[in-house]
């Protein structure tokens, strides 16, 4: 059997010179993972299909110049606040705090995913740990994107002789602030980047979800996936109640929503996706609150990625472990503000299989 096996090499330099590096994590199963320091990126994810071909499932690039133009946000570690926030604006401990409005969804500005220059645009240390991991630390500084506090972050991934790919976030902070890690790989079981996965079967472990309004902000109630395309609950072909005449589809262009998952501690089962071509399985476990499943609705089959394909709409998915999106500003919601004394922990397990 094969050894597990972490290395470094330099990926590129910044625009400021600054050298960014790139690990390439293996495990005695051959599934292999990379990961750069910018934007502690996923850059790759090979996994073997049912007759042992492997291929890489993720959509991305081939060189750093096209993540340093990630619009997409293609394997990014999200941050300081994942998913929207209303208007840009919060408050907290009676002051108000303004961030910027960068995306318009339904024409309304809000706030998304960290901001003009979040977690996934910045340069983080790599440290290689054992034959199994890589650890990335990056200091946020009070004021960074109109957030309060300095917040020091740490993010693991690790390759397990299991064929799990882990992602675990840490933080603290010396002030009040909201913090919501989010990893945000988007996925194609088939390893065929060219096709849709309208055809993948999708569970998620979830009897609720957070209806939106226009703007794709929650409106505070949490509604029942019962009888709705919204139900997941068992396994349907993502494309089979895609194009379903239901509000939430039609504020979303598709699904682009965030489902409650049941309240218990510890990691549990969130999801899990099967492509019938290749008989890949993916299982996603967490300790969050919730799961974005984003069917890459906004993507628009112009930007070249990896050898030059230009990945087009619903040619992967995304499903993203998190607090509750505009969780600062709906009391209601589980609290996304983390407090100097605190360690802010998120844990999301990729389990990798054939079926």
């Amino acid at each position: 059997m094969a050894s597990s096996t972490v290395t470094a090499a330099q990926f590129g330099n910044l625009p400021d010179g600054r050298e960014v590096k790139i690990f390439t994590l293996t495990n005695s199963n051959g599934l292999q993972a990379r990961v750069t320091e910018y934007g502690a990126i996923l850059v790759s994810m090979a996994t073997p299909d049912r007759h042992g071909s492997v291929a890489d499932l993720t959509h991305g690039f081939d060189t750093l110049a096209g993540w340093l133009a990630n619009g997409p946000y293609f394997g990014a570690t999200i941050g300081r606040c994942g998913n929207r926030i209303k208007g840009g604006k919060f408050s907290l401990e009676g002051k108000e705090y303004s961030l910027a409005t960068n995306n318009t969804p339904g024409g309304i500005p809000c706030h998304l995913h960290g901001g003009d220059v979040g977690f996934d645009k910045v340069l983080w240390a790599g440290t290689i740990v054992g034959d199994h991991a890589v650890e990335l630390v990056y200091r946020s500084r009070d004021g960074e994107e109109g957030y309060p506090g300095n917040l020091s972050v740490k993010v693991t991934y690790t390759l397990t002789d299991d064929d799990e790919l882990i992602w675990q976030a840490e933080a603290t902070t010396d002030a009040p602030t909201p913090v919501n890690l989010v990893h945000h790989t988007y996925w194609n079981l088939s390893g065929d980047p060219t096709t849709l996965i309208l055809d993948h079967e999708l569970m998620l472990a979830a009897a609720q979800y957070l209806p939106t309004d226009a703007g794709l902000i929650p409106t505070g109630a949490l509604a029942p996936v019962a009888g709705t395309p919204m139900d997941f609950t068992s396994p349907h072909t993502i494309g089979e109640r895609i194009e379903t005449e239901f509000e939430a589809l039609e504020f979303g262009a598709g699904y682009d929503h965030c489902w409650v998952l049941p309240d218990e501690a510890g990691l549990r089962l969130a999801a899990r996706v099967r492509d019938p071509k290749s008989g890949r399985v993916m299982e996603v476990l967490t300790d969050q609150p919730a799961i974005q499943f984003y069917a890459a609705n906004f993507l628009d089959g112009v930007t070249p990625g990896k050898h030059g394909i230009a990945y087009a709409r619903r040619s992967a998915l995304c499903l993203e472990t998190e607090g509750f999106p505009d969780g600062p500003n709906q009391p209601a919601f589980p609290t996304v503000v983390l407090h100097p004394g605190q360690t802010y922990r998120h844990t999301l397990v990729h389990r990798f299989a054939v079926g």
